[in-house]
């Protein structure tokens, strides 16, 4: 949805993943309760990626993906939004880097470094996650990442990581 001031949004990439029950359809609610949201506007969504979970690697495969979006929202509201819409769509915590429904990262935020209790940004292990950076770089190569200074399609050039990230077909989770 359109806010009412363009000139205080502010460009911003969330990245989503899920693992438990119907992945797609978790990915599909959350993305729709968001392009709702009157204080956000969609703008370009990446294709879903079939990810290797990364940290407790005991679980099933992850679906992935990243959105570029414009707000009106502070950091630190959107990251409250992206947790109310977590649990919207039913999301259980359990272990750390453990099995999720579902699963939104506030990634970067313009060109803001922020580090508080509750929020880090940009997100402070995107640059080593190829399934973070490959839906990233799909949406916004030449974006800069504001602590690194590099773009993403750069850091995912240069990225050891070695899970497998790979592209699944065409999924429809939002229409324009």
């Amino acid at each position: 949805m359109l806010s009412p001031t363009t000139d205080s949004m502010h460009a911003a990439y969330i990245g989503f993943g899920s693992n438990i029950g119907d992945r797609l359809k978790h990915i599909q609610n959350a993305i729709h309760i968001l392009s709702k949201m009157e204080e956000i506007t969609l703008q370009k969504i990446s294709s879903i990626y079939k990810t290797d979970p990364v940290g407790y690697e005991a679980q099933a495969q992850f679906l992935n993906g990243a959105a570029a979006i414009q707000t009106s929202l502070s950091p630190l509201s959107l990251l409250h939004t992206l947790k109310n819409i977590e649990t919207t769509v039913g999301r259980q915590h359990r272990i750390r880097w453990g099995p999720r429904e579902i699963d939104l990262d506030l990634l970067i935020y313009g060109d803001l470094c922020l580090q508080t209790e509750k929020l880090v940004v940009p997100h402070p292990e995107m640059h080593l996650r190829r399934f973070v950076l490959a839906p990233l770089a799909e949406i916004a190569p030449d974006v800069v990442h504001p602590v690194f200074q590099k773009t993403i399609q750069t850091l995912l050039e240069r990225l050891e990581d070695d899970k497998s990230v790979l592209k699944k077909e065409e999924c429809v989770l939002y229409s324009y």
